[in-house]
């Protein structure tokens, strides 16, 4: 994974509630086993017509909307548990998703292929709407380390949580085993230890 500390980006919105792993990725289109192309069929159903031309009337296909942070409205992920939606949002570019709401197992499946669920309140939610709808240039920078989100260039800020562990590889750019090989030498001297107490 990519290591994510700061963004700084427009964002693309996406008031919709509900929006399921199938709306995110449809179910046939899940045959590849890695996680590459799968960006160009995010939000298929809505994006395309069944002849594969573009609907002018989504988000996705606006060019006024631009950037790496996806606003979405509450319970962003909900659904079936496949991890394809994860890899879909980032396989198209996004590396925040921004919203009042998780499923948790969306939430796990993000953070384990570096892209961000940020959670805020419903009424910080709605100002970052509202600032895209006033300047669809609106940039919004997120600072992992601090775990903040900040509107504009000074203005309203909010604070968000994640879980300790996945901030660390987050930061650092692990995945689960890579994490496990950065503290290889702790693991170590803990399995001297035992053995020295055994003995």
């Amino acid at each position: 994974m990519q290591k994510f500390t700061r963004l700084t980006s427009s964002a693309v919105p996406l008031p919709i509630e509900d929006v399921d792993t199938d709306q995110i990725i449809p179910a046939r289109f899940l045959k590849a086993t890695t996680r590459e192309g799968f960006g160009e069929n995010l939000f298929r159903d809505w994006r395309f017509h069944p002849d594969g031309s573009p609907k002018p009337d989504f988000v996705l296909n606006n060019s006024i909307y631009q950037g790496a942070i996806l606003v979405a409205g509450r319970n962003f992920g909900c659904g079936s548990s496949r991890e394809h939606a994860a890899w879909a949002l980032y396989d198209y570019g996004f590396r925040v998703v921004v919203s009042s709401f998780f499923a948790d197992i969306f939430r796990g499946n993000a953070l384990n292929n570096g892209l961000l669920p940020l959670q805020v309140s419903p009424e910080f939610l709605h100002l970052i709407f509202s600032a895209i709808e006033a300047d669809p240039q609106t940039g919004f920078s997120v600072d992992l380390e601090q775990q903040t989100i900040r509107i504009g260039a000074d203005g309203p800020q909010a604070h968000f949580d994640i879980d300790p562990f996945r901030k660390v590889c987050m930061l650092n750019g692990y995945d689960d085993i890579d994490y496990l090989l950065s503290i290889k030498n702790d693991i170590e001297q803990f399995e001297q230890q035992l053995v020295a107490r055994g003995s």
